[in-house]
C-alpha cells in the first residue's frame, strides 16, 4: 500500500519552507490592495499565465522536444480538476470572511490536512498512525492562534461550512495536483490550472458584480502594485513552488506545512502594520512545527517518480 507521507528529499523540504513564506505574503498583501477579494484571487491567477507561458516555452525550445510539452487526455482532465477545485477554494474560503470571523474562517480552513489525509486514505494511501498525531497537533496549533469563535447564528454557520468547504477544496487541489505533477512539469500544470481557476473567478466575479478594474479611474497605483506583488510572491513563489514539490512530496505533508501561513502572517502584520502578535503565536509556532516534524518522520523514505519533470 502507497504511504501518503512519503519523506520528499532535503532540498525539496527547503522549497516547502519557501514556498510557505512566500504564501505568508498573502494576507498583508491582500489588506494594502483596495480590490474586491474574489477579483484580487482572479487577478493573481490571470496575471500569472503570461510568466507561466513563457516558461513553457522556454522549456520547450531548451529541450528541442515540444512533443514532452503535450499533455494526454489524462493529465489534461487532471489539470483542469485541479484548476476548477484551486478556484472553488478562493470562491468559498474568501467570502466565508464577510459572514463568520476571522477566527472561525481561519481554524475551519487549517482542517486541510486532516481532509488530505483522508482523501490518501479513501484513495488507499496508507497513512501511518504518526501522521495522525503530526495532523493534529498542526491543526491543534492552527486553533491556538486563531481562537475558537464558532457561532449559531445562520449568517455565521453559513460563513463557517463555506470556511469548511473551502479546507475540504484545498485539500483536494494539492492531492490532485501531486497525480499530476508525477508525469507533467511545473510549469505546464501550473499554467493550465490557474488558466482554469482564473476563468472560474471570472464567471464568479462576472455573476457577483465584482468590479476587476475598479470603479472611475480604476484601482490605483498601490493596490496594482500589491497585485503585481502577489502574484510574484504567493503564487509564483508561493503555489507554484508548492506545485514543483508535489512531485515527490505528499500532499498530506504539503497540507500540514501551508499552516505556518497562519504565523506567517501574523508576523509580517506585526513588521508592516504594527499589529502585535497574540501570545499564543510561539506556542501555536511550536505545535505546528512539531506536526510536520511528526509526519515527516512517520513517513518511509521513497525514491522521487521516474519521470517528473522539474521546475521550468
Amino acid at each position: 500500500m502507497p504511504s501518503a507521507t512519503r519523506r520528499p528529499p532535503p532540498a525539496d523540504l527547503a522549497l516547502l519552507a519557501l514556498a510557505v513564506a512566500a504564501v505568508s505574503t498573502a494576507a498583508p498583501l491582500v489588506r494594502v490592495a483596495d480590490a474586491p477579494a474574489l477579483a484580487i484571487a482572479f487577478w493573481r491567477n490571470a496575471l500569472a499565465l503570461p510568466v507561466l507561458a513563457l516558461l513553457v516555452a522556454l522549456g520547450a525550445r531548451r529541450r528541442h522536444d515540444r512533443a514532452r510539452e503535450t499533455l494526454d487526455g489524462r493529465e489534461r482532465r487532471l489539470c483542469v480538476i485541479a484548476g476548477v477545485f484551486l478556484g472553488a477554494h478562493f470562491a468559498t474560503w474568501v467570502p466565508s470572511l464577510s459572514f463568520t470571523s476571522v477566527a472561525s474562517s481561519v481554524a475551519l480552513v487549517a482542517t486541510q490536512p486532516v481532509w488530505a489525509a483522508l482523501i490518501a486514505r479513501a484513495r488507499g494511501e496508507s497513512v501511518p498512525g504518526g501522521a495522525w498525531w503530526g495532523i493534529g497537533t498542526a491543526v491543534a496549533g492552527a486553533v491556538v492562534l486563531s481562537g475558537v469563535d464558532l457561532s449559531v447564528e445562520p449568517r455565521a454557520l453559513l460563513g463557517d461550512l463555506l470556511a469548511l468547504v473551502g479546507g475540504v477544496l484545498a485539500a483536494a487541489y494539492v492531492t490532485v495536483g501531486a497525480d499530476v505533477r508525477r508525469t507533467v512539469s511545473t510549469s505546464v500544470y501550473a499554467l493550465v490550472c490557474y488558466g482554469v481557476a482564473a476563468a472560474a473567478l471570472l464567471v464568479v466575479c462576472l455573476v457577483g458584480r465584482q468590479s476587476l478594474a475598479g470603479a472611475g479611474a480604476g484601482y490605483d497605483r498601490t493596490t496594482w502594485l500589491a497585485l503585481v506583488a502577489m502574484v510574484a510572491g504567493p503564487q509564483l513563489l508561493g503555489h507554484t513552488v508548492v506545485n514543483r514539490v508535489l512531485g515527490t512530496t505528499s500532499a498530506t505533508l504539503v497540507s500540514v506545512a501551508i499552516l505556518f501561513e497562519i504565523v506567517g502572517s501574523a508576523l509580517l502584520a506585526w513588521i508592516a502594520f504594527d499589529e502585535v502578535p497574540p501570545a499564543s503565536a510561539i506556542p501555536a509556532a511550536l505545535l505546528i512545527g512539531l506536526g510536520v516534524v511528526l509526519v515527516v518522520r512517520s513517513g518511509a523514505e521513497e525514491p522521487a517518480v521516474a519521470g517528473a519533470p522539474a521546475m521550468e
